[in-house]
């Protein structure tokens, strides 16, 4: 399995309503049930509408596109992270997954997952 890092740094956003929000920012997830609107973004992007945030976040992909029939992605990915004692917080795309941890388990979660087999770039 390949994993892309992206240099950025992410925070984790309820918010009071979308208004804020620019849906054209590059890594922009935006999720709405009937509790809660959430935002993950660049930290310089957080909107001033947020109610709680959480900072310090950094990310990588899964590469390429996850067929839907392909099972146990996520599993391998939080197994390994768990075995570490490291959490995640995931967002999965129509195209792939993405895994955030928190920044100061972010080198050590890398190494775990290259111990184990995955590509990092």
């Amino acid at each position: 399995m390949e994993l892309h890092v992206i240099d950025e740094n992410f925070t984790v956003c309820k918010l009071e309503d979308c208004s804020g929000v620019d849906p054209n920012t590059p890594w922009c997830f935006l999720s709405r049930t009937d509790e809660e609107i959430s935002l993950v973004c660049p930290t310089g992007r957080v909107p001033a509408n947020t109610l709680v945030r959480e900072d310090g976040w950094r990310a990588f992909r899964v590469q390429g596109v996850l067929d839907f029939s392909l099972i146990g992605i996520l599993a391998q990915i939080s197994g390994i992270l768990a075995e570490g004692k490291i959490s995640l917080f995931a967002v999965s795309t129509y195209n792939t997954d993405y895994i955030l941890i928190k920044e100061p388990d972010f080198g050590r979660a890398l190494a775990l997952l290259e111990q184990s087999g995955c590509r990092i770039h």
